[in-house]
């Protein structure tokens, strides 16, 4: 299926080589991946069951809490760095991801999660494909898997993250009669992200901007 569809990508307002990793300076230490599954990847403990999002989002600091349907679901795959920044970074960038969802769930592009951890031009194109949720009265069911996760930092409060999505579990409902589009796997059910995070004076790292190649060789299993 595709449960994002094309106008993500459409929205990429910076070029892909722009956000690639080859950006950000001499940090070439990336992240050991495996296949456990951290539900909004928020602890280390591989052998622990996957929280669900709403329990994993750390709500304390005065951080917004995200909560999910029951029937939806986001996985993300990755293993701390074990380098304090790097590891708030992707903490952030899977909040991220977790907040535009989230505002598609309820409806609204008012919510507090939604400029919490997105900021620039990732927030306006995050509000941009939220609503074209909303005026088709579309929304989603089912899960989908990140995973492939790189992350680098660039001086002290700039990160650039990368991944992939995996939608072939995921697919679109209707908000008003609730059918579902159990749409086949292709090719166009992986994506893979390019992303520019910066911490703010709040040690929050938002998504600053964002690139997607949907159908990306470097994702299909």
């Amino acid at each position: 299926m595709n449960r994002r569809p094309t106008l993500l990508a459409a929205l990429a307002l910076t070029a892909t080589a722009a956000l690639t990793l080859s950006a950000c300076g001499s940090d070439d230490a990336s992240p050991a991946k495996d296949s456990d599954t951290i539900s909004g990847a928020d602890t280390g403990d591989k052998k622990s069951p996957s929280p669900t999002p709403s329990e994993s989002d750390p709500a304390s600091g005065g951080r917004p809490k995200i909560t999910f349907p029951a029937d939806a679901k986001n996985v993300f795959e990755y293993e701390k760095t074990g380098d304090a920044a790097k590891d708030a970074a992707l903490l952030d960038s899977t909040l991220s991801i977790n907040s535009v969802d989230e505002a598609i769930f309820k409806g609204s592009t008012d919510t507090e999660a939604l400029g919490f951890y997105n900021a620039e031009r990732a927030l306006s194109a995050s509000i941009t494909f939220v609503n074209g949720y909303l005026k088709k009265n579309h929304t989603w069911v089912g899960e989908t898997r990140y995973f492939d996760y790189e992350v680098k930092l660039s001086g002290a409060n700039a990160a650039y993250v990368t991944y992939c999505s995996d939608e072939s579990k995921s697919f679109l409902k209707n908000r008003k009669t609730g059918k579902v589009d159990n749409t086949p796997t292709t090719a166009d059910s992986y994506v893979l992200y390019h992303t520019k995070l910066a911490k703010n004076a709040d040690g929050v790292w938002q998504t600053t901007d964002i690139a997607s190649d949907r159908g990306s060789k470097t994702c299909q299993p």
